[in-house]
């Protein structure tokens, strides 16, 4: 059964933040991780306006993600952002049974 792991960022600091987001396709691979969905036009319906990039990332199943997010190289990755580089709300998300 198929996770995502969804994310919204505010990039406080551009250079460094794309050290981060240079790495990131990799390691998301690594795990069988697809993007689905990152940056691009969005529209805020409910909720604070403080993000302005959001993510979307299907991987095989709540595990692999949970991996990917925990890894040494994803952490290393995100180093550059969690330096202050940008700010991240980031949940892992099983796909479950869509009808309940």
């Amino acid at each position: 059964m198929p996770a995502y792991w969804v994310a919204r960022s505010k990039i406080n600091d551009p250079v460094e933040y794309k050290k981060y987001t240079d790495r990131v396709p990799a390691i998301i691979a690594k795990f069988g991780g697809k993007v689905l969905a990152r940056g691009g036009r969005y529209q805020i319906m409910e909720g604070p306006d403080k993000f302005h990039r959001f993510v979307v990332i299907e991987f095989p199943t709540f595990e692999q993600g949970v991996a990917c997010f925990t890894s040494k190289e994803y952490n290393e990755a995100a180093a550059f952002r969690r330096s202050g580089a940008g700010e991240v709300e980031t949940i892992m998300v099983d796909g479950g049974d869509a009808t309940r």
